[in-house]
């Protein structure tokens, strides 16, 4: 394969990575962002979803973001009437974001970065070793 078809496809990867990494560092932002009212909803938790999409013009298959959703997950609530979102029972919606599995995200999407990083590297050395038998 093309070395530089190898680090646009790892390019991809790390701008489909990087583009999670900041829907994750929202997601975590918004962690206790509560309702201002009874009736609103709290922060709910956004998703990135990716695609395999073909460069014609390379012929190679690359990642691309497909879109952001959100998560349909249930609220929980907690106790504290005196929140002015709190409802006629005196509990809040709290957002369905949990830090723990955000936090793994982060560290999938870390690694999956570095890996494609990696794989840049390696391209370059190899082309800069062709490079220079051919001196």
């Amino acid at each position: 394969m093309d070395l530089t078809k190898t680090m646009q496809i790892s390019a991809s990867g790390m701008r489909a990575q990087g583009v999670r990494m900041r829907v994750i560092a929202e997601n975590l932002a918004n962690a206790n962002s509560l309702p201002l009212s009874p009736d609103q909803e709290p922060y709910r938790r956004k998703l990135v979803t990716f695609r395999n999409q073909l460069d014609r013009e390379l012929g190679v298959h690359k990642v691309e973001i497909g879109r952001t959703v959100t998560d349909k997950g249930e609220f929980s609530s907690r106790f504290d009437p005196n929140h002015p979102g709190a409802n006629e029972a005196g509990y809040v919606k709290v957002p369905n974001v949990k830090s723990l599995i955000e936090m793994m995200d982060m560290t999938e999407a870390q690694r999956s970065y570095t890996a494609n990083i990696k794989v840049v590297e390696a391209a370059k050395r190899m082309l800069m070793r062709t490079i220079d038998m051919l001196k």
